[in-house]
């Protein structure tokens, strides 16, 4: 469900752009300060007006200002270092390496989380492989900087300072043996990636521990490529979670968020399905001066709900009963309604002019069917609707055109590199 919310909102964020319009400057909501908490901008936007758009003309505005954000990320393309980080991570895929000494096949989310572990990989193109030679001070990557480069001309380094938290680490079997690794931490990681002999990006990771979980207490990471783009994450666990991301462009703020979390993080990496360790949580997403998301959620209910859901619901079996056709797509019905009834009860989203000050939209679900392609079970989907002042409701995909589709594909290609 995490996941569920998080992904909703940076969809959002990718389909919905505003932009300005004649409204007073006294409607707009205060600017956040150090002195608010989360929860006291989110009530002091939440409690702005409705736009007075029309549905229609709330489309025409939004569409007007898409190619703002467009241009943006169009610029990435263009980034050697999000390319080279692109091909090490196919290349990776195309062959594994063992940084572990033979019991792990990893990718490039391990570099900088895992210390202790040395070794030069060098891309052999004729063989399609990783060749490893022995180190006992450095962790680097020698490979091309793109797909259709046979020469290595990219350095990927890394070195870390390890904490004292050893944790199992364990991702592949050996026949019908599970093999754990136990591995420490690290207290702090820095890698640079190097191109034709010259820097083309930094990363930087710190965490802090105050006892043996491999949850840290703090976390700061930071991405920053030559190109002009930077990516910058922190948190901090305790009786409130709080966890912010920026993204930015030669300084200029694209993406920007805050969030705060009830959960117990430590209960929850012991055991995920106790679903009360989840608690509530709540968040801005910030889009350059445009859009703020503001998400108000409820996830110790909802996991509570959706188990709930999960035993009233039971999925017919009797595949020779002459209603199985029937029964089968009233089960798909009843858990596409009950998703969305359990997402309209315990995540809040709601869409806001910045600029304006005003809230355009919230965000609600309907159970919808498929097309049934001729098939004798019918499937249901859940959808994302926009719910505007008036009551309006009009179904995301329909309502935004061609163009935020574009936007939407862009995004995500563009999310995908820097979560390499």
């Amino acid at each position: 469900m995490i996941k569920k919310i998080l992904l909703l909102s940076l969809v959002v964020s990718q389909l919905t752009i505003s932009c300005s319009s004649d409204d007073s400057p006294e409607n707009k909501p205060d600017e956040p300060t150090a002195e608010q908490t989360l929860a006291e901008q989110i009530a002091n936007i939440v409690k702005q007006p409705y736009s007075k758009l029309t549905p229609a003309d709330q489309k025409i505005k939004l569409e007007a200002e898409a190619n703002d954000m467009l241009v943006q990320l169009d610029k990435s393309k263009s980034s050697s270092a999000i390319e080279a980080m692109e091909n090490l991570s196919r290349l990776l895929d195309l062959s594994t390496v063992d940084i572990f000494n033979g019991k792990n096949d990893n990718g490039v989310e391990d570099i900088l989380n895992i210390s202790g572990v040395y070794g030069i990989y060098t891309w052999n193109n004729t063989g399609q492989k990783w060749d490893k030679t022995a180190s006992t001070t450095e962790l680097k990557f020698v490979f091309p900087a793109k797909k259709a480069l046979t020469t290595n001309n990219t350095v990927f380094s890394a070195k870390s300072v390890s904490s004292d938290v050893k944790v199992k680490f364990y991702d592949s079997y050996n026949g019908n043996a599970e093999i754990n690794d136990n591995i420490f931490l690290p207290s702090s990681s820095d890698a640079t990636l190097t191109i034709d002999n010259v820097q083309s990006a930094t990363f930087t990771q710190t965490a802090k521990y105050s006892n043996k979980n491999q949850s840290p207490d703090e976390f700061a990471y930071k991405m920053t490529v030559n190109d002009g783009y930077a990516w910058e994450m922190s948190g901090k666990k305790g009786t409130e979670n709080t966890a912010k991301a920026v993204l930015t462009y030669n300084g200029k703020t694209l993406v920007d968020f805050n969030s705060g979390s009830s959960a117990n993080i430590d209960g929850l990496i012991d055991n995920d399905a106790l679903t009360q360790y989840r608690g509530k949580a709540n968040g801005l997403f910030k889009l350059m001066d445009n859009l703020i998301i503001v998400a108000d959620t409820d996830l110790a209910t909802a996991a509570a709900d959706e188990t709930a859901l999960e035993k009233t619901l039971v999925r017919p079996t009797n595949y020779s009963s002459p209603t199985y056709s029937a029964e089968l797509s009233t089960y798909y019905q009843k858990t596409a309604e009950g998703d969305a009834a359990n997402f309209n009860k315990n995540m809040k989203l709601i869409l806001v002019s910045k600029k304006d000050g005003t809230k355009i939209a919230d965000i609600v679900q309907h159970a919808e069917k498929e097309e049934s392609n001729g098939s004798s079970v019918q499937y249901y989907n859940v959808v994302n609707y926009l719910r505007f002042s008036d009551k309006t409701e009009v179904e995301m995909g329909a309502y935004f055109s061609e163009g935020f589709d574009k936007l939407e594909t862009k995004f995500e290609d563009f999310a995908k590199a820097f979560n390499k």
